[in-house]
């Protein structure tokens, strides 16, 4: 046994002989020991099982999995072997030569030391007790014994998953990376930003890992390149990016870095966009008790790669213009020049939320949410800005389900009865609505409703939206008047209705007749027709702007900021691109616009 653990150890790289073996508390004694490299765990406790990844003296990697519930013994002899695996097959590879060479006389040999294989040892240098449970016993600052290699242990250091760049990247425009970290966060990460060396292109000389100065001096830093978004300068068209990522969490530790290269190079930009003289009023963030809000239809990446917008919604705009990646550059450097403080988007792809925008808005100092239309791949999306507010609460809703089953529609399901087809057709309709109730960061008594719908789109289903317009009042009703009474509402969104409709009306007005011609719908089989009422006082905070969507065939005014009239007031309206902007390249979206809605946006204050 003895002569299999010492030939074992002597296989262990950096093993020195002593005399002396352990001291009688279970410390080690009597060793020299070399400066500790680390062993990373990664212990989830969602997770049945742990790994253990270490470095051997060939270079090589060894992890080992373990049941989290195992003794802390049997994973230490599974290390011991892993640890010992490699060796013995190099001593296979090299059989011949060892048997050519005079070997030395086993007599001449040390006796074998009374040392274990493998231990792990506690912070103040006491071995771990084998019987303790994995999960208990790999804690960050133990040591891992192998021979007398040792290793720091790591639990659950902050590691990159994933990190990618954009595959469009536009002078001008903020280049967002997709950053995943596990146990950390990107806000905390380190980042370096590299340029092509013009002329040396580092796809071809090729890259080191983790330092950014690989290829043979390919790669040069970017001027300014050390924030987690970087602009690149026009001086950078024609030349690819690479981005070095090193993962760090907020006690400072950090984890290997990772680095990631541009697909293409920089390419020009498409010069002056309808947002940038918007972008001169909204410079800066507000200040205390102002409130920045923007709503915005940003249309789907499904709804703008299908044949009928190429051929027939959208024609006049170029192909490469309505693809995500061109329209995201535009989207994010737009929405980032708004410094807004809520922002309020419909049509958002749960992939663009997931990989695109939720990222760079991130980035931005905006946290996001989501919501999902139901069987749909799009829906949408609240932003709230993070050192000003704090969620308290959500309270989204399917507008079909929520009229099926919640109480709260009782009286509205008792006038749509008579009124099978009416019904059918708000229950077919997969429009959802999202309530996010903040809190102010600076005065905590202050409290606000943040609402974001996107309402049925066809033009002759004014009274379906009338119906869906009920459910959501109702239901933001209850969120306000029942859990936070003292939180004004702002509500956000597409309504899909101009000025002139009964839904504008109901909500202005507060109330609905049952003689309201947006009760026979336009055209439709269906019909029906009842009074509506909702005890809020609300306004549209920008006005009636002659138009918000401007496509070939239609312009007219179809999103809202409506807020409470009783607790907010308006501070400042941002001016809409004028009408030679917005026709600069016939109709939108275009070349400088990425969606065909505009942005609405105001500065609020409370009363």
């Amino acid at each position: 046994m003895w002569r299999w653990l010492w030939g074992t150890l002597r296989a262990l790289p950096g093993l020195r002989r002593t005399r002396k073996g352990l001291n009688g508390d279970g410390a080690l004694a009597g060793v020299t020991l070399p400066a500790m490299e680390r062993a990373v765990v990664r212990c989830v406790p969602s997770e049945p099982k742990l790994s253990v990844s270490f470095a051997v003296g060939d270079g090589s990697t060894r992890q080992v999995q373990r049941d989290q519930a195992e003794p802390l013994g049997r994973a230490l002899a599974r290390i011991a072997f892993n640890a010992s695996r490699g060796r013995k097959a190099a001593k296979k590879s090299s059989k011949k030569a060892r048997r050519a060479e005079p070997g030395p006389d086993p007599a001449l040999l040390p006796p074998p030391l009374p040392l274990p294989a493998v231990c792990l040892y506690s912070p103040d240098g006491r071995a771990v007790a084998e019987d303790v449970p994995n999960e208990e016993a790999w804690q960050d600052g133990t040591v891992l014994q192998i021979g007398e290699a040792r290793y720091r242990v790591e639990r659950n250091p902050p590691s990159l998953t994933h990190l990618q760049l954009p595959r469009s990247l536009l002078a001008g425009f903020p280049v967002c990376p997709k950053v995943h970290v596990e146990f950390g966060s990107p806000r905390d990460c380190l980042f370096r930003w590299y340029q092509e060396r013009r002329g040396e292109p580092g796809a071809a000389a090729g890259t080191s890992g983790g330092g950014g100065g690989g290829g043979g001096g390919a790669w040069v830093e970017a001027p300014g390149g050390s924030e987690r978004v970087f602009t690149p300068s026009n001086a950078l068209v024609g030349l690819r990016l690479k981005l070095v990522c090193t993962p760090s969490d907020r006690q400072g530790r950090h984890g290997p870095p990772r680095e990631a290269e541009s697909s293409g190079p920089v390419e020009a930009g498409p010069g002056a966009c309808t947002f940038d003289a918007r972008h001169l009023y909204t410079k800066r963030v507000t200040g205390p008790g102002l409130v920045r809000t923007v709503t915005y239809n940003i249309l789907a990446d499904i709804y703008a790669q299908t044949e009928l917008s190429r051929t027939v919604l959208y024609p006049y705009c170029a192909p490469y213009s309505l693809e995500l990646d061109y329209r995201q550059n535009l989207l994010k450097k737009e929405l980032a020049g708004y410094n807004a403080d809520i922002i309020c988007l419909q049509e958002v792809d749960k992939s663009v939320f997931t990989d695109s925008l939720g990222p760079a808005l991130d980035a931005f100092g905006l946290e996001g949410l989501f919501k999902l239309k139901e069987k749909q791949h799009e829906g949408l999306a609240t932003f709230y800005r993070r050192d000003k507010f704090r969620l308290l609460s959500q309270h989204d809703i399917a507008l079909n389900q929520a009229l099926l089953e919640d109480p709260l529609h009782e009286d509205l399901r008792g006038k749509l009865a008579s009124h099978a087809q009416v019904q059918e057709k708000v229950l077919q309709r997969s429009s959802v609505l999202q309530v996010s109730v903040l809190q102010s960061a600076s005065d905590p008594s202050r409290k606000i409703c943040v609402a974001n719908t996107h309402l049925y789109w066809h033009p002759k289903g004014p009274n379906i939206r009338l119906i869906q317009t009920a459910i959501s009042l109702a239901h933001i009703r209850h969120v306000v008047h029942d859990m936070y009474p003292d939180a004004p509402l702002i509500f956000c969104g597409d309504f899909n209705s101009t000025p002139s409709t009964g839904m504008y009306s109901f909500i202005s007005n507060g109330s609905i007749a049952e003689d309201h011609e947006d009760w026979v719908s336009d055209g439709e089989e269906s019909c029906c027709s009842m009074s509506l009422t909702h005890p809020f006082k609300l306004k549209s905070a920008c006005g009636e702007p002659a138009y918000t969507n401007y496509v070939g065939g239609f312009h007219g005014c179809l999103d809202y900021i409506f807020i409470d009239a009783n607790a907010l007031e308006v501070e400042q309206v941002i001016p809409l691109p004028s009408h030679e902007e917005v026709t600069t390249h016939q109709a939108l979206p275009s070349v400088s616009h990425p969606s065909d809605h505009i942005a609405l946006i105001c500065d609020l204050k409370w009363k």
